[in-house]
């Protein structure tokens, strides 16, 4: 058999990675899997994991504490909006906030579409940042194919959440935006909401899920971890400034 080498790697032709064997390694062994997006741009089940996940999150959160509470909980996280609605009358508010909670309920249940959209706009930042940036010759799948794998950490996200609201944890104050412990903002409670905002980004698998997009743009682009970590540190950062800034300008 012949001797090939992807992403750097010399060894003797195979197949390649299953889309099973690739999700494990991106757990295990991530240069593995983000090497083979060289040789294929398949990303439908890790799509497929994250779809289930968030699905499962927004029915567990539907039937055990209601999108009603959940909008009222998320008006009080902005003074603008609490100022608006202490102008209405009860009759009034309880329409806002059904209003509320019902864009919510199906934006949530939309977690296909959303994943999409948001992938394939990270995707395009990091392509156009690669390329014109540092002369890489990357495609826009690949950089769709490596996000949609460094992602996968944030199922844990997912389901964790599932057996909180399940078990009745802080189901009472219940944030849609960060519904579980696993970052700095959701302890700071007596915070400014932007501060909250800021330190939500500080989450333990959503900076597991920036050191393995780092990675991936490393080995597609071939250029060093600290050349793909610009990239991928500096769109994270200017993603916190766009919305810590949204946040404090809401109050």
């Amino acid at each position: 058999m012949d001797e090939v080498r992807v992403g750097g790697v010399s060894g003797m032709e195979t197949n390649g990675l299953s889309q099973v064997e690739r999700v494990v390694d991106t757990f295990l062994a991530p240069s593995k899997t983000f090497a083979d997006i060289l040789r294929s741009t398949s990303w439908w089940l890790p799509f497929l994991l994250l779809v289930v996940v968030t699905m499962g999150s927004t029915f567990a959160i539907d039937q055990k504490i209601g999108f009603d509470r959940v909008a009222e909980q998320s008006v009080t996280q902005s003074a603008t909006a609490e100022d608006q609605m202490a102008q209405l009358t009860a009759e009034q508010r309880a329409a806002a906030i059904h209003r509320i909670a019902v864009g919510q309920k199906y934006g949530s249940y939309a977690a296909a579409a959303i994943i999409l959209i948001f992938v394939a706009i990270v995707a395009l930042l990091n392509w156009a940042s690669l390329n014109f940036g540092l002369g890489a010759r990357t495609t826009f799948g690949q950089n769709f194919a490596v996000c949609m794998y460094a992602g996968l950490p944030k199922i844990f996200i997912g389901l964790l959440n599932i057996v909180f609201v399940y078990a009745g944890v802080n189901t009472e104050n219940f944030d849609l935006n960060n519904p579980v412990g696993t970052n700095v903002g959701y302890y700071m409670t007596d915070s400014a909401h932007w501060l909250k905002m800021a330190g939500s980004f500080f989450d333990i698998f959503g900076l597991w899920s920036l050191a393995l997009t780092v990675i991936g743009l490393a080995i597609i682009s071939k250029k060093s971890k600290g050349q793909a970590a610009v990239v991928a540190v500096g769109w994270w950062l200017i993603g916190m400034f766009i919305l810590v800034g949204a946040t404090a300008a809401k109050g």
